[in-house]
C-alpha cells in the first residue's frame, strides 16, 4: 500500500463544464443549494436535515430527477485537477454501498442503520497546536469559505471505487483560520461514537472512537476537502453526515465521517485502521497499484455500478489518478516502508 514519489503522467485532469461530465438530473436543484450554503444563508436547507432520509430514499428508488440545468459560473471548482472525466457512480448506489463501521459491517447496513443519527444541533471543537481554539457550530462551518462541487474518484482498500460529486471546500480553509502555531505537524480527526445511535460502537471491530489523522502539509493541500453534500444535496448520514473528510488521492477509510473533533499536534495520531492492523493499513495510505495489501493485489478496481459484481476490472492509478498534483508531497521518502 505503499507508494513511489513519482506518479502517473496526468489522466484526464481536464476541466470541463460539470454539466457536460454529469447527467443533468443528477443535479436538480444543485445551483440554488450552492449558492445558499455559500453565502450562509441555508436556512431552507438547514431546516429539512431531519429529512435526509427520505430524500435520499427517494433518489434511490426515482430513475431521474426532473429539470435540465443550463451552465452557470462559479459552481465548478477551482482548485487544479478536481474534476474529472469519468462518469459519476449513481446516487443509488454510492448512497447504499457504504463503509461506516459505527452502523454495521456489511455495506448496506450504514444506509439501513444510519437514519437515527442526529445530525441537529452539531459542533466540532478545535483543539490542540492552534492559536484560535474553540468550538465551532455547523453553522459556522458553512460559513467559513465559499462551497464547491468537485467530481473525485474515490479507492476503496478492498478494491472497489466509486466517482462522486462532492460539495464543500478545501480543508485548508479551515486550517487557515485557526492559525496553527509552529509545533502542529500532524492534524487529527475523532468522529462520533455514541453506543446511543449507533449500534456497533462498543464492539471489538475497533478501537472507537473512529479517528484519522494528516500530516500537516496533507492537509493543506487543496485536493483535501471538508465535505458537507453530495451529489448537490445534504451529505445522507450513511455517507458520513453532516461533515466529513475526503483525501481523493487516499484509500477511503483515510476520509473520517461524522467529526466532531479537529486537533492539531506535534505528534503522527494513532488512527483507528493503523492501530487495528498496521501491517496492513500504513499512517499515509496513499492509493499504489504497485504495492498489494498483504491479502489482496491493488494493480485492478471494481467500479460500482459497472454491470454489476462482475465488471471487468480496471486498472488503479497511482495515488488515485491525482499523481500531478500531490505527488511532491512524497518526493524523497520511502514510500515501501512510509505506506
Amino acid at each position: 500500500m505503499s507508494a513511489r514519489s513519482h506518479g502517473h503522467p496526468d489522466h484526464g485532469f481536464l476541466h470541463p463544464v460539470p454539466s457536460e461530465i454529469t447527467p443533468a438530473e443528477v443535479y436538480a436543484g444543485r445551483r440554488q443549494w450552492l449558492r445558499q450554503l455559500a453565502a450562509g444563508t441555508g436556512g431552507a436547507v438547514l431546516a429539512s436535515w431531519a429529512a435526509r432520509d427520505a430524500l435520499a430514499q427517494a433518489a434511490a428508488s426515482s430513475p431521474g430527477r426532473p429539470g435540465k440545468l443550463a451552465p452557470l459560473p462559479g459552481n465548478r471548482s477551482a482548485v487544479p485537477g478536481a474534476m474529472v472525466m469519468d462518469k459519476p457512480t449513481a446516487y443509488a448506489d454510492a448512497s447504499t454501498y457504504n463503509n461506516f463501521y459505527e452502523f454495521g459491517t456489511d455495506k448496506a447496513d450504514p444506509a439501513r442503520n444510519a437514519g437515527k443519527l442526529q445530525t441537529r444541533p452539531w459542533t466540532v471543537a478545535i483543539e490542540g497546536e492552534v492559536k484560535k481554539p474553540g468550538v465551532l457550530d455547523l453553522e459556522a462551518l458553512l460559513k467559513l469559505a465559499p462551497m464547491e462541487e468537485r467530481i473525485y474518484r474515490l479507492r476503496c482498500v478492498e478494491g472497489w471505487s466509486m466517482v462522486i460529486p462532492w460539495v464543500g471546500f478545501s480543508l485548508a480553509e479551515l486550517v487557515r483560520k485557526v492559525e496553527p502555531t509552529g509545533n502542529a505537524k500532524y492534524v487529527e480527526f475523532v468522529t462520533l461514537a455514541d453506543p446511543k445511535q449507533m449500534p456497533m460502537v462498543g464492539s471489538r471491530v475497533l478501537d472507537w472512537p473512529y479517528v484519522e489523522g494528516l500530516r500537516m502539509d496533507e492537509a493543506m493541500h487543496p485536493l483535501a476537502m471538508l465535505a458537507f453534500g453530495m451529489y448537490g444535496e445534504v451529505l445522507p448520514n450513511q455517507n458520513g453526515a453532516p461533515v466529513r473528510l475526503v483525501v481523493p488521492w487516499k484509500y477511503g477509510f483515510k476520509s473520517a465521517k461524522s467529526i466532531v473533533k479537529i486537533r492539531f499536534t506535534d505528534r503522527q495520531p494513532g488512527t483507528a485502521w493503523n492501530k487495528a492492523a498496521q501491517q496492513e493499513y500504513g499512517f499515509f495510505s496513499n492509493v499504489n497499484p504497485e504495492v498489494d495489501h498483504p491479502r489482496w493485489s491493488q494493480a485492478t478496481e471494481r467500479r460500482i455500478g459497472e454491470d454489476g459484481l462482475f465488471a471487468k476490472k480496471r486498472p488503479t492509478l497511482m495515488f488515485n489518478g491525482y499523481g500531478p498534483q500531490v505527488a511532491s508531497l512524497y518526493a524523497g521518502m520511502d514510500l515501501r516502508k512510509f505506506f
